[in-house]
């Protein structure tokens, strides 16, 4: 950037600034509107050649996504009201968000995973893990975690699928293991100075809802009516699936 202060960097690739106009370098932002196909609404995106203003209208060629953690290339959530399809995208960072009380789960599928799903970190179970098991690739992985939409029904856990599921489990090959984070425990050290770190960094968003008292444990109601929970009207976030 220093160079770009001389009537001459002395470089062909890197060109000086030009009085009056927008000084540009190395910038993080996030989209709020795109016409790009590759860009959409709350991208996290970074340029070498980004203007110095609160906003700013620039080219998609010249920007780049942020890429995931652990080489995911795209991340997609299901949950269960538009409030928390917008946390999940503009806060956690998710490239899009399935409302499953609203949207059409195979389409939005399609829409969102183009070229299929590889890893399904399943914690419903039940219809939707079905569908979505239905759009995953060959040799792609399910990490079993919950089941939560069948656990009041009497049946053995994990819980039977339905045989056209099975099915494509076998013809793709598709691993569907259980987990369980005590079966880690010689991990647990490790994996809290990472994720600590990505805490620290930015890279990992949390959200906690915190409920103050023991007479308030389980009493069936809704936080934000506890007095003295400090919650508002419309601030409720519940688990993701």
């Amino acid at each position: 950037m220093r160079c770009r202060m001389n009537e001459d960097t002395g470089v062909a690739y890197i060109l000086p600034w030009q009085v009056s106009s927008v000084v540009t370098g190395g910038g993080v932002g996030v989209v709020e509107e795109s016409k790009h196909l590759k860009f959409q609404k709350c991208d996290v995106v970074t340029s070498f050649n980004w203007p110095w203003q609160s906003q700013a209208i620039v080219d998609g060629h010249i920007l780049t996504k942020i890429g995931r953690l652990e080489g995911c290339s795209r991340v997609v959530g299901i949950c269960g009201t538009e409030e928390k399809c917008r946390v999940l995208v503009c806060e956690m960072g998710f490239d899009a968000a399935i409302n499953y009380k609203q949207d059409n789960i195979v389409e939005k599928l399609r829409e969102y995973c183009p070229a299929g799903v590889d890893v399904y970190f399943d914690n419903v179970g039940g219809d939707i893990s079905n569908t979505v098991i239905g759009q995953m690739n060959q040799n792609s992985h399910i990490i079993l975690c919950g089941q939560i939409s069948q656990y009041n029904k009497d049946v053995p856990y994990p819980p039977p699928l339905p045989p056209d599921t099975k099915a494509i489990l076998k013809e793709r090959n598709i691993a569907r293991e259980r987990f369980l984070v005590l079966d880690y425990s010689d991990k647990h050290e490790v994996g809290l100075v990472l994720l600590s770190q990505w805490l620290k960094e930015g890279k990992l968003k949390v959200r906690e809802t915190v409920v103050k008292g023991l007479e308030n444990i389980g009493a069936g109601r809704d936080p934000e009516c506890i007095p003295g929970s400090g919650r508002k009207p419309g601030s409720t976030l519940g688990s993701c699936f």
